[in-house]
């Protein structure tokens, strides 16, 4: 449920990260940095409609994201559109990927720590609250930890396709695993190998290192259909 709710989650804000993008792209600066605040003001916008009308945070991103594509289009020059959609790595540097690497490790331990919590506050949120834990809190903290893994995903694969790079290795994690330590494993495993085929696919072809991420974890979740553990 948690898987679910992560992609539901991850997807509208890869789109609201695309006003960021734009004008990062405008102005010359890095992609990441122009989208981040644009992330962080609509993870605090959800949760705030969200403690306010208690709709599912789903539904709350999906709302808040349609303004965010609005607002990109209407400055967004059509020669940069692909950039902005799809990513391009050729201009990630050295520094972006070593700090990149060090905020994915952080991002690592702070899931894994809050994991347990929200998996019980997915299930019931009263039993949570019963059980003294901070929904608030810990929704929040989980929205941020969302929020970073877009906004250091966008420079890879763009603002359209973050939602598959998120989603795809825990389904076929999901596929292969008997228990949450398997899982854990191969979607980190997966999400890994499946970047790093995708780069060397994109040095050989020339096609854009964004789809080619996501097809390479494409076929790995469609070999995992065919081994899938009950």
């Amino acid at each position: 449920m948690l898987q679910k709710r992560m992609a539901l989650v991850a997807g509208p804000l890869g789109h609201l990260a695309l006003p960021g993008i734009a004008l990062a792209l405008l102005y010359g600066f890095n992609v990441s940095l122009g989208a981040f605040p644009f992330i962080i003001l609509g993870i605090i916008l959800i949760w705030l409609f969200e403690l306010r009308t208690k709709l599912p945070m789903e539904v709350l991103t999906a709302v808040v994201f349609a303004s965010g594509v609005a607002i990109s289009f209407l400055f967004l020059p059509i020669k940069q559109a692909e950039a902005a959609l799809i990513g391009d790595i050729s201009k990630v540097g050295s520094w972006e990927t070593i700090i990149s690497v060090i905020l994915s490790i952080l991002l690592f331990f702070i899931v894994r720590k809050i994991f347990p919590k929200m998996t019980l506050i997915n299930i019931s949120e009263d039993l949570a609250k019963a059980e003294g834990i901070n929904v608030k809190k810990y929704n929040f903290l989980y929205l941020g930890c969302v929020a970073i893994i877009v906004a250091l995903g966008v420079k890879l694969v763009g603002g359209l396709l973050t939602v598959a790079l998120v989603a795809i290795p825990a389904a076929t994690a999901r596929n292969l695993s008997r228990n949450i330590k398997e899982y854990s494993f191969f979607a980190l495993f997966l999400g890994m190998f499946s970047a790093v085929l995708g780069i060397f696919l994109f040095k050989i072809s020339q096609f854009s290192a964004g789809p080619m991420i996501i097809l390479a974890n494409t076929f790995f979740f469609l070999i995992s259909v065919f081994f899938k553990r009950s």
